[in-house]
């Protein structure tokens, strides 16, 4: 401030600054700063514009020079006020001999004094600054003009302020904020770290709207601290390990950073590391995992080395937790290597393009085995107290994720545990449903390794799904699960899901693994029903699934896209509606009939003629639709037949409603149109079955299907069955 001639301030009238924008209101009281006073008294008694203006110089070199207490802030800016720092930061004319930024400094000084109060950094007075002091942060300049960095450290002050209030770095981010400090950080000019600081704390506080206004300038802070990191030899390379998850993108991140991210992860890694130095590094591992699965990691002997290395350091770390209890466990840290191993079950069970040879696989799941152990031992400490707890639903997700691809393995202590995990999954599930909070219970699962999670933990029933459908295969488990009650909550969980994916409901917010779970709830019915055909007769629960089930599928036919999931609800129905064929729900009525229409529609459009070149009959073919999945659709499809075929002899009324669908006919007239060698003896079986028990439960249909050539057709394709039913009257 020195260096502006004081005697020119005179001329501050022409800028627009009169000595009328501020207006005195200081007394005297005792215990006040002497100097300070003196200061203020200048200013209040100030005759003209350059008596005003060297009084605040010096009110402003005083409350810089020493700390100031909240009174006499509030003092300072009753005598000020906003006015007069306004017309200085906006102003375009400098007294003659005082450089033009020495009036914004000024300006910026004394809002940095205000700021301090978080009442003052809110007002919109302040807020509305920000587009200016952003600018300042990337204005040219003489980088050793002591003025200069004077004012950008008050504008970091006043920034910082504005974040630390409630609603600040949604102005900050707004008003230009988050590309102004991403370009002084890059420019790595004066108080650029201040810049880093100030940026880690918007995107802390506001991560998706950061990216949303500034992702390019983020983008390239990430590649310069990733080619920071990659290069780091000092302790510096521990601190952009923390740092850095923060600037990992909600998008794609940019392959160059990848490259050099898992280079300088495994220089650290590789290492002999203390816990403080190694448990940032497992962190930023695993937020890498998060967000792009294996693709970071490269391809061939290195990358392979690496994956091995980051799991069975995240084994040894989550047994070093868990398995002793009483001790203090770090959950964040954990929730990172429950990150890293399920990266690792990832790649053990890909049959395709692993980055592990088979020999890695068999050790990496030894030591994930001995882990999950851990984990089991953990849950099985949980009361109910800790229910809400993230950590217990981390640890719950990583099992689920085993589970989901092992079960042989440790069957003792999961079926142990399988009492408590059905009533954690029935708590979340109940207190959400009382609390209305659907929209926590579709939330996504992953949880963040690098940040604490939400306040309720989410779906666990979903992460449980896909183990429990195994363990209902195996009459231990599942006897446990039935007891405990999980057909009776998977039923409840499976009506719930239903209707918020179904046609009128808002699915924006659903994860894309919500229709894969009804796909999964429907496998583990199936495998009660062939295994517990008892339970699906006496719990009413099956009765209100199966009246859904009816209710749902002939609008699900029809749309676009849900193929499998159709296939699912046709089977599911068609095998349950033969337990339950004495419920008065199936004795003819509207939802049963259309039901059976749908199930005929997805059974019968299954296959088409295809003419082939050079010949004169088609063959028989998939059908468009059924072409692309037909690999997970051909065991639904050949079970809905079997099924369909045994539900005609218990229900009268179906046989004469496929006549009318002309079903029957159909069938008969496309084997007639295709060459018998393309059709495979299993189908053949699958359509002899549907005919001959159409034949024998209705006249009209035997009828039917002589008309349609059925016992020329059946004596082609050796169907004797047929042949013989169609002989009789």
């Amino acid at each position: 401030m020195s260096c502006c001639d004081l005697a020119a301030v005179g001329q501050l009238g022409k800028a627009g600054i009169m000595a009328s924008d501020c207006e005195p209101a200081l007394n005297q009281a005792e215990g006040r700063n002497p100097t300070l006073e003196r200061y203020l008294g200048a200013l209040r008694e100030a005759k003209n514009d350059s008596e005003q203006f060297a009084a605040l110089l010096l009110v402003t070199k005083a409350v810089k020079a020493g700390d100031i207490d909240a009174k006499t802030r509030r003092r300072i800016f009753d005598a000020v006020g906003f006015t007069f720092p306004n017309r200085l930061l906006t102003t375009k004319e400098a007294p003659d001999g005082c450089p033009d930024h020495v009036l914004r400094a000024l300006g910026v000084a004394l809002l940095a004094c205000f700021c301090s109060d978080p009442e003052l950094a809110a007002h919109p007075q302040v807020l509305n600054k920000i587009p200016i002091l952003s600018t300042f942060l990337t204005a040219r300049g003489d980088p050793d003009d002591a003025a200069r960095r004077s004012m950008i450290d008050d504008t970091y002050q006043c920034l910082t302020a504005v974040a630390g209030t409630p609603r600040g770095p949604r102005h900050l981010i707004a008003g230009g904020t988050v590309s102004a400090l991403c370009q002084a950080y890059l420019g790595h000019g004066y108080g650029f770290d201040q810049a880093l600081a100030l940026l880690v704390g918007l995107l802390a506080a506001a991560e998706t709207q950061c990216w949303k206004e500034g992702e390019p300038d983020l983008l390239a802070v990430l590649r310069g601290l990733s080619e920071d990191f990659q290069k780091a030899e000092d302790a510096s390379k521990f601190e952009l390990c923390q740092l850095l998850p923060l600037f990992l993108p909600p998008t794609t991140v940019p392959s160059e950073c990848l490259r050099d991210l898992q280079a300088g992860l495994a220089r650290i890694l590789g290492s002999k590391l203390s816990s403080w130095q190694r448990n940032p590094a497992l962190k930023l591992a695993a937020r890498l995992a998060h967000a792009c699965g294996s693709d970071w990691i490269p391809a061939g002997n290195s990358g392979s080395k690496f994956l091995a290395l980051l799991v069975n350091l995240a084994c040894v770390e989550v047994r070093l937790a868990l398995e002793e209890t009483g001790t203090e466990v770090k959950e964040d840290v954990v929730t990172a290597c429950y990150a890293l191993m399920e990266l690792g079950i990832q790649e053990c069970t890909r049959c395709e393009q692993s980055l592990l040879k088979e020999p890695q696989k068999v050790q990496l799941v030894s030591v994930m085995k001995e882990a999950i152990g851990a984990v089991i031992h953990y849950l099985q400490q949980v009361g109910p107290e800790k229910q809400k707890e993230p950590f217990v639903f981390a640890s719950v997700r990583i099992l689920g994720a085993w589970l989901a691809e092992e079960t042989s393995s440790l069957r003792k202590e999961v079926c142990q545990l399988l009492p408590f995990l059905v009533r954690y999954a029935k708590t979340l599930y109940e207190e959400a449903e009382e609390a209305n909070d659907l929209s926590q219970q579709v939330a996504t699962l992953a949880i963040s390794p690098t940040t604490p999670g939400p306040t309720w933990p989410g779906d666990a029933l979903r992460l449980l799904l896909p183990g429990w459908c195994h363990l209902t295969v195996e009459d231990g488990p599942r006897e446990i699960l039935i007891k405990e009650g999980a057909p009776s909550l998977l039923c409840e969980y499976f009506l719930q899901q239903w209707e918020l994916t179904s046609p009128g409901h808002d699915t924006s917010a659903l994860p894309d693994s919500a229709e894969v779970s009804l796909q999964t709830c429907c496998h583990i019915f199936l495998n009660l029903v062939v295994t517990a055909p008892g339970l699906i007769k006496r719990d009413a629960c099956f009765t209100s699934l199966m009246n859904t089930l009816m209710a749902s599928l002939p609008a699900l036919v029809q749309q676009q896209g849900r193929l499998l999931l159709a296939a699912n609800v046709a089977t599911l129905g068609l095998l349950m509606a033969r337990l339950l064929s004495t419920s008065p729900a199936l004795q003819g009525t509207p939802a049963s009939r259309g039901f059976f229409a749908a199930a005929i529609l997805f059974l019968s459009q299954s296959h088409v003629a295809r003419a082939t070149p050079g010949s004169d009959q088609a063959v028989l073919a998939l059908s468009p639709d059924y072409e692309g999945i037909w690999a997970d659709l051909q065991e639904l499809w050949f079970l809905g037949m079997q099924a369909f075929t045994g539900c005609v002899p218990l229900l009268p009324w179906l046989a004469p409603a496929a006549l009318r669908s002309r079903w029957p006919q159909e069938l008969l007239q496309l084997l007639g149109s295709v060459s018998p060698n393309s059709v495979k003896p299993e189908m053949v079986a699958a359509y002899q079955g549907v005919l001959v028990e159409l034949a024998r439960a209705n006249r009209l249909c035997r009828e039917a299907m002589r008309l349609q050539a059925g016992e020329e057709t059946a004596s082609h394709y050796h169907m004797a069955a047929l042949e013989q039913c169609l002989a009789e009257p």
